[in-house]
């Protein structure tokens, strides 16, 4: 045993010096060893459609943790409805513990609306920091906190399914809030560009869906029937814009095999941070550019005669 007292000052360094060496070799080696962090045992592809009861509200944190949802809003002049959005779905989302980012893509050119191009910029403008989608109607919010907003591995989840929507019941409806990844989303190549004004656009991009191979399901086991979303639209306030001009019916009553994002032209004006009782949501003016040749009637009814030397 030795005696320190006894020890002369050099020998003393050398001491210290021999033990620094040997915790330092301790530490590289520890350094060299895998982690066990409990990351080997995650599933890659986590469900959303485990078992569950449905009197409780779900824990979704585990299958949302390595993901990012985009949640895309086709908007135009629906200021009210967002001020009620941002927050009230900012609140939802963070209690199934969901990153999340909003994204409103607000038409500001003369055309009539197109939801559909909008999701397809939405798409494109989010994909660079989320790997999965919602595309979500502005005036549709989910009452039930057993809706899953999940990462949607097992392919496209129809949230507002039509045993659950208060409006629209037909079986083929995909509308109102679809997740999807974006890989998936991008076998599909988006939704058609044709569809200027209210209404198909969804119905087309449910042919897309399948012709894609994409299986879609919905949430099981909802109990609150028609009653499980508020649907803030106020049709006398705010009407739909379901005319049909020149040969749009026949062309929005087929398959478009032609276009989709990756055909889409548009300028974005301006981007800005939108944020309501501590929720935010990114802003993006968008201009979109119409083919007349192809699509004349994108322009507003007033402004035919612009579409005249293109028919």
């Amino acid at each position: 045993m030795l005696c320190f007292g006894k020890l002369r000052r050099s020998h003393i360094w050398k001491f210290f010096l021999i033990c620094l060496v040997v915790t330092l070799g301790i530490s590289f080696c520890l350094n060299l060893s895998p982690l066990q962090d409990g990351y080997h045992d995650c599933p890659c592809n986590p469900s959303p459609y485990g078992n569950e009861n449905k009197n409780t509200i779900r824990n979704f944190s585990k299958q949302t943790a390595y993901h990012k949802l985009a949640i895309i809003v086709p908007f135009r002049d629906r200021f009210e409805e967002l001020l009620d959005f941002v927050p009230y779905m900012g609140h939802y989302l963070n209690l199934q513990k969901v990153n999340h980012k909003i994204f409103v893509i607000n038409q500001v050119d003369n055309f009539r609306f197109n939801r559909a191009a909008l999701i397809n910029v939405g798409y494109l403008e989010s994909k660079s920091e989320c790997d999965y989608l919602a595309m979500h109607d502005v005036d549709l919010l989910p009452l039930n906190p057993n809706l899953s907003y999940a990462y949607p591995s097992k392919g496209p989840f129809h949230v507002a399914a039509p045993n659950l929507h208060p409006r629209y019941h037909y079986p083929k409806f995909v509308g109102g809030i679809l997740l999807l990844t974006c890989d998936d989303f991008q076998k599909t190549r988006g939704l058609s560009n044709r569809y200027w004004g209210w209404g198909q656009e969804d119905d087309e991009f449910y042919v897309r869906m399948r012709k894609a191979g994409l299986n879609i399901s919905r949430p099981q086991n909802i109990t609150t029937g028609y009653k499980t979303f508020k649907h803030l639209h106020d049709s006398k306030k705010r009407r739909r814009d379901t005319s049909r001009f020149f040969n749009q019916h026949y062309i929005s009553s087929h398959r478009d095999y032609e276009t989709g994002f990756d055909t889409l032209t548009y300028e974005k004006v301006s981007q800005y941070d939108l944020s309501v009782n501590g929720s935010v949501a990114k802003v993006i003016n968008i201009r979109l550019s119409c083919d007349l040749s192809k699509t004349p009637w994108c322009l507003q009814k007033q402004d035919h005669n612009l579409a005249k030397p293109y028919l």
